[in-house]
């Protein structure tokens, strides 16, 4: 069986800024039972900066290390949950781009229906306007 410190594993996400998220994750998952891990007696600093209001610098924070086991379920559970944090999220809004969309982080049918609905209320305006100048000019 093959073991893995959570040190390590952190190294491998795509966003290193989002390490403190992952980690709440992790142990989220352990804790229902998705996986098997175990806290070892070091600790390790995790590579996300930190920054303080008010003041210069940053700073990085330490966690307790913990030890798992790999297998295919926490490989399927990790790309997943790196995907998810892959995608910088400020304000809770993820922007449409082909790699959002292609990621499944964006639904394009939605964005579809979307655009058509919009692309319809301008042309029902456009319409409505030319309609209400004609009867205008004709008085």
């Amino acid at each position: 069986m093959a073991y893995k410190k959570l040190s390590e594993q952190v190294h491998e996400l795509s966003n290193p800024q989002r390490s403190d998220t992952f980690v709440k994750m992790f142990r989220d998952a352990v804790r229902d039972g998705k996986f098997e891990a175990a806290y070892m007696p070091e600790r390790f600093t995790m590579p996300k900066q930190f920054t303080r209001r008010g003041s210069e610098g940053s700073y990085q924070r330490d966690t307790k290390e913990m030890l798992f086991e790999v297998t295919p379920k926490f490989e399927k559970w990790f790309d997943e949950t790196n995907r998810e944090l892959a995608a910088a999220r400020k304000g809770g809004t993820i922007k449409p781009s082909v790699e959002a969309i292609e990621a499944g982080l964006v639904d394009f049918k939605q964005m579809a229906a979307e655009t058509r609905k919009k692309m319809q209320a301008s042309y029902q305006k456009g319409q409505t306007l030319g309609q209400s100048r004609s009867k205008t000019k004709r008085k």
